[in-house]
């Protein structure tokens, strides 16, 4: 079976979460595409990632520590994508990170002008699709083929610990 040695892999995951940050920034500042909330939070685990494979390259040592937290954070990245898809799908309903109104009920109507003048985004509004998908769909397999590739390798470390 065809095994990926560590040091390619984690080469890889860095470069594909420098990529997808990249890509986020150019989508929002170049293209024009505003984020929702949801689609700012699914940056977080490209960062936590750049930040961890980095401590990996500097301390080798804990390298199964290290691949323990990329799959606590792909899996996390995973049900976050998943659940803002389901939003986007109209399978799951706009929660409090989603919520673009103000939850008191004594506006004023300046406060309701000032909320309509502000470019809010919807969580479950796509803007940006690549071959008719949406970012949170593609986030939700990517992540989750990450997911499962870091998975193999956490049990498989202590059988393949040269690679």
């Amino acid at each position: 079976m065809f095994q990926i040695k560590n040091k390619l892999l984690f080469n890889f995951i860095l470069w594909f979460s420098i990529f997808a940050l990249f890509a986020a920034y150019f989508i929002q500042y170049v293209l024009g595409h505003l984020p929702c909330n949801l689609c700012i939070i699914e940056r977080i685990p490209y960062v936590l990632t750049i930040i961890i494979v980095v401590l990996s390259f500097m301390f080798k040592k804990y390298e199964k520590f290290y691949i323990t937290l990329l799959c606590i954070i792909f899996i996390s990245a995973t049900l976050i994508s998943f659940y803002h898809f389901g939003i986007e799908q109209g399978f799951i309903k706009e929660s409090l990170v989603c919520d673009l109104v103000s939850q008191g009920s004594n506006l004023t109507t300046e406060d309701i002008l000032n909320e309509l003048k502000a470019k809010t985004i919807s969580c479950k509004d796509v803007t940006f699709k690549i071959l008719g998908l949406s970012l949170a769909t593609i986030n939700t397999i990517i992540s989750l083929v990450l997911s499962i590739i870091l998975i193999k390798k956490f049990y498989n470390y202590e059988k393949n610990r040269q690679n």
